[in-house]
Order: C-alpha cells, then structure tokens, then sequence
C-alpha cells in the first residue's frame, strides 16, 4: 500500500505555469474508514488564476478579499467572516497583519496577499511548517507538505538529510534539512515572502524570509501568567472541539492530559470519552490517577457548593451537560513497540518520526476512541516540553540571579546525581552555540544519566550500526551547520525550550496522520502558539522549579482541575514496553533489516542490525536507541512508494478573491 497524504494545500504563482502545476497535484488516497476526498478548494488570483489550492481533510479554510488583498487562514475552525474583515481591514503590510492575528489561537496556516505581495507561514511551535521550491517553469510554490513539492519537481531524496533523521532528534537549525533535494523548510517563527514580478518585466525576485515571532519577555509573575495560560489552553480546546457533540480526549492519568480532560469537559459536549490504557507495569501509576480524575469528574455533580473547592465547582457546571465515559484498554491488549511495522506505510509522514515504532498503539487508542462516536480527539502532547522545564534554563537564570539560580540547580543536582565539580564546570561554561553544534554527535557513548544538562542541548552519539559513510554524512552535516548557524534564542535556556517544543510538534506529525487513516481528527492543543507566549512569558524561577511538578499548569488549571488532581508529583515512562517490543518482534525487526532500504543507500550495516534482531536483550541496544533507525527505514519504503501513478486534479470548487 502507498503512503496517504493527509490534507495540504500549495501556494502558486499568477502564471500559466502556475496554473498548470495545480493540474498536477496529487489526490490523497483515500483507505480503511477515511471519509471521501472531495473536491479541492481553490481561491483564485485577481486574474482567475489558482493562487491557493487546498485540500481539507479536516481542517478548515477560511478566505476573504477587500480590493486586491486577501487573507487565507487554514485551521481547526471556521474563521467567521467579520473577524477576517477586521483582520484584513487597513493591514497594509504583513507586519500590521501580524499584530492582528495575535487576537486568534495560534494554530492556522496564514496565507495573505498585501500590496500584491504574497505572505505565507506558519506556527511559531512548528505544529504548522511552510516549505517551498522552485518549479522549472512556474517559480517558487509554497506548501504545508514537503512531498507534495517534491512529487511537482521530481526531487530525489537527500541522504544527508536522511541521515541525520537515524539520530534520535535533530536540533536546530538541522532541523530544517528537508529529506528531498531542492525542497526547503522556512524556519518556525519565520515567514515567506512572495514578491510579484516588477512593473515591464517577467522577472518574479526569489522567496525572502521574514522574522514575524519572537519570544515574550519573561517577567510575569505565576498567578498573572497562570490566568494567561488558562485562557490560552481554553481558547486552543475551543477552537478544536467547540460546539461539537461528540468528543473524546487520551487520559493518561498525567497531569497534562488530565488538565485538557477538563478544559474539554468545560465546552459542554453531549459525550465525552476518556480512553486510559493500562500499563503492564506494576508500579504503574497512571490508571490509578485516571481513575481518581474520572471519579473526581462524575463526583463533582453531587458535590455540595463549598466542599470539594473551586474544582468541584467548575466540573459541576458541565456535569449534567456531558455524558461521561471512562473506556480502560487492558494492558494484554496494547501493542509492545514495533509491532505491524508495515502498517506504517498508510501514512506518509512530512519526514522519518522516531514515534513511528508505537504507531500500532497509537492506532489502538485511536480507533477505540472513534468507535465511542467521538467527533474529535485531545491528547496532552507538549505538556513535558513546554511546563517541565529543563535543566539549561539555570543557565538564564545564573546571569541575573545566581544566587537563586544555585539554590535551584542544588535542588536538581541532588535529585539527578549530578557530581558537583562538573556541574559548576557546566554552569560556567560559555561555549558558543556554533562551538556545540560542531561537537554535537561523537562516536562515544554519552553517560547522559550523570551528565549536567546545561549547555544549548544534548550531545548525541552515532550509533555502532551506522557506515563510515553514514557517519560521515551527519558528521558533516553538524560541520556545515556550524559554520553559520544561530541559536533560537541568544539565551541558552529559551533555546533549549523552544527547540524541544518544536521538535515535539514535529513528531505528533505520526499521530495526526494516523487519525486521518482512520477518520478521526486529533489536536494537541498545548501547541498552540499563544500557549507557548504564555509560558515564556512567565519569570523563570516561578515557571520551573526542583520542588514542584509543573507549577505553571497547575495554577492555570486551578479552578477547572481539582485541587487533589494537580498534587500529583510523579511521571510514569513506558521503556520497558520499549525493550521487550524487540523481543516481541524480532521476526519482523529482522525481516526488515534483510532488505534494507537504508542499507541500499549506505547509511546502514543490515548484517549488524540482522544480529541486534537475534539479541533483543544486547547491551547495545539498552544503550542505543534503535526506533529512528526503524523510523526511518519504514519511511523510507513508504516514500519510494508514494505515488505509483500520477493522479492530475482539477480544483473545482473556486472562490476567486
């Protein structure tokens, strides 16, 4: 089976070249339960011509034109057309636009055209990325989908790029190594300027990037940022799930999807349902928390005013609107890691995801979860990344307020094992950041248990199945990188902070797409652009701290979230699942690795990997994590296979602005 595209749109040129590239667009394939594609939406140039083509699975497009502006919004909701009158309404330029859309959730694709210019971007959490590439006749054409541009020029793949995707993450700004030649990635944060051609010439000047995000100052205190977050994370679940009837949300049992638990119950639904599911763990405590959450839920309705607090109350207010139900998937039932790896191939991910080994889990939750009727699903992703908080912010903190900052970083020492020498060294240190993206990978083994964690991120080792060859191409690739590469942010903690919520954004790309396999939309709204300001906009010794779990969530979801619910401490992990997935399916691991595709390519040695599969339990594998090699060999099928036959389109449904 080919992979499937979940829904995308491109941005085109005013030309007939431009017009005719519409013609060649590929049709997502449509498999299993997903609903029937319909016809695509086009809105037109001024002069009829097709300037934004889109194919909506779920998402929402919403258009509108005052003279010979436009503004295109692509997201989760239907923008009401008096809000984009007042969005457009005297924004002459992309930066006076900019301060309008700030009134909105972060989570739309933007697509304007100002003074004949065409603008285009994202989110500034990568949940939402814009590529772009040069057409031989047609000129530069953007797109949400880096497979749909590389299917219109015929691009080859990229083993550089491919390489770097074995790693366990990849950092910024190597991130943005698009996995096909030609195909390039406009960094989050950053938008895409399409200028027109000059007056009396066809000459079209090349696509220019523009910064249109930057952090928020960290200086609110945690009861002013705490109402901020509340209200983002409420208007990110409306914005999902606002007015629909039949929703469902992954209960962990975790306070992040506890917290989204009810923030959805407050949108007064018909029928909530709660999908836990159990762990082979033991000391497991995430289905007991789940369970306290939904008794807290259904209990709250009987509760007298003034005896459960402020949570009660909140929770009572939508107790007799909603129909509540608690779905417990048994441990026996969940896939170990790895399990139906050629499944994988139904979707074709933006890139190789290190997720994509837990795919059969994630379809197991999910097709549960539409099998409830529900309309829409919630989970928690990004609640580590953005309200743990990492151990690099000390760093920040050092610099103002070093007193406060070791007091803390004692707190995590201690807690961490961290030895006291290193992590004095590591405090001040002062290496750039081009400095640690040229030693960022090494061939050793990196002791990160007992390793302070407080430089512009974490070194990488190259694992021991890796060719010279393939070693040599990351190696080079970090090395290349270096030579003119900028951190996020100048401050080393808010670097670390937003690269790992935009590496986490990017993954939950493979949960998406297998909602979109089978008909069920799924959301994290945590990634929301106006969630992530308002977690940065808080003082960081109050935003994070050693002696409390996620502070700022649990004040910003004080009053909808009982009080007993947000005094969880603990954080279950699923590693032993992880490791005897390898044992589980050594067969198919090995099956894999017999006709390797990365072996093809040179990045790989199939005979190592062949003898990893025959020893599940081999140190090399506790020490190395093999998923991304996995990921990136089953991508690797799917995308050769994408598109056996070309299927031309024509966009029928027009709104010629």
């Amino acid at each position: 089976m080919p992979g499937q595209l979940r829904d995308y749109f491109v941005v085109l040129p005013d030309s007939v070249a431009g017009a005719a590239a519409a013609g060649r667009l590929p049709a997502p394939g449509v498999t299993g339960t997903v609903p029937p594609v319909g016809d695509a939406l086009t809105v037109a140039h001024p002069s009829g011509r097709p300037w934004v083509v889109a194919r909506p699975l779920v998402r929402k497009v919403s258009h509108l034109a005052r003279g010979g502006d436009a503004l295109v919004l692509i997201g989760p909701d239907r923008v009401p057309d008096a809000v984009l009158a007042g969005l457009l309404e005297g924004a002459r330029s992309r930066t006076a636009l900019e301060a309008r859309l700030a009134r909105l959730p972060g989570l739309y694709h933007v697509v304007a055209r100002l003074s004949g210019e065409t603008w285009v971007r994202g989110t500034a959490t990568g949940l939402r990325r814009i590529y772009h590439a040069r057409h031989p006749d047609a000129g530069t054409i953007a797109s949400d989908r880096p497979a749909v541009l590389a299917r219109l020029i015929d691009a080859p793949l990229d083993d550089g790029a491919l390489a770097l995707r074995l790693l366990d993450f990849v950092p910024h700004p190597l991130s943005r190594r698009v996995v096909w030649r030609g195909v390039h990635e406009t960094g989050a944060g950053y938008g895409l300027a399409l200028p027109v051609a000059a007056p009396g010439t066809a000459a079209v000047p090349g696509p220019a990037e523009h910064r249109w995000w930057e952090p928020p100052p960290g200086e609110l205190s945690l009861a002013e940022g705490a109402r901020r977050l509340g209200d983002a994370v409420a208007a990110s679940v409306r914005a999902h799930v606002g007015g629909l009837d039949r929703i469902s949300c992954e209960l962990s049992g975790g306070m992040d999807s506890t917290a989204l638990t009810f923030a959805a119950r407050e949108t007064g639904p018909a029928s909530l349902s709660l999908l836990t599911v159990a762990a082979r763990d033991r000391y497991s405590e995430d289905e007991t928390w789940a369970r306290r959450a939904v008794e807290a839920a259904r209990g709250a309705e009987a509760a007298p005013k003034g005896v459960a607090g402020r949570g009660a109350e909140a929770a009572r207010r939508t107790a007799g609107a909603s129909a509540l139900d608690h779905h417990l998937i048994a441990a026996d039932d969940a896939p170990y890691f790895y399990a139906d790896l050629a499944a994988t191939s139904a979707e074709l991910n933006d890139e190789p995801l290190p997720v994509a080994p837990g795919r059969a889990r994630a379809h197991l939750l999910l097709s549960r979860a539409r099998a409830t009727g529900s309309r829409y699903h919630l989970t928690g992703y990004g609640g580590d990344e953005l309200f743990l908080g990492l151990p690099h912010a000390y760093q920040d903190l050092f610099h103002g307020n070093p007193l406060t900052a070791w007091n803390h970083l004692s707190g995590l020492r201690h807690q961490l094992g961290w030895p006291l020498l290193p992590t004095l060294k590591a405090l001040l240190g002062r290496s750039t950041f081009p400095r640690w993206i040229a030693g960022a990978v090494s061939t050793e083994p990196q002791p990160v248990a007992r390793t302070p964690l407080l430089s512009w991120g974490v070194r990488q080792s190259l694992r021991p199945w890796f060719t010279d060859h393939g070693c040599a191409l990351i190696t080079e690739e970090f090395r290349a990188a270096a030579e003119h590469a900028e951190p996020i942010d100048p401050w080393r903690g808010r670097h670390v902070d937003i690269d790992a919520v935009r590496m986490g954004a990017r993954h939950f790309q493979a949960m998406e797409d297998v909602g979109m396999t089978i008909g069920l939309p799924v959301a994290a709204p945590f990634y929301d652009d106006r969630v992530l300001e308002a977690t940065l906009a808080v003082r960081l010794p109050e935003r994070i701290s050693p002696w409390r779990y996620k502070p700022l969530l649990a004040e910003a979801m004080r009053g909808v979230v009982p009080d007993a619910l947000l005094a969880r401490t603990t954080k279950d992990h699923m590693s032993s699942d992880e490791h005897q997935g390898l044992s589980q399916h050594a067969s198919e691991l090995a099956e894999l690795w017999a006709d390797s595709r990365l072996a093809a390519h040179g990045l790989v040695d199939s005979r190592r990997l062949l003898r990893l599969a025959a020893e599940p339990f081999s140190p090399v594998l506790v020490e190395h994590s093999i998923s991304p090699t996995v990921a990136g060999e089953t991508w690797l099928r799917t995308a050769q296979n994408a598109w056996p036959a070309l299927h031309s389109t024509t966009p029928s449904s027009e709104a010629t602005l």
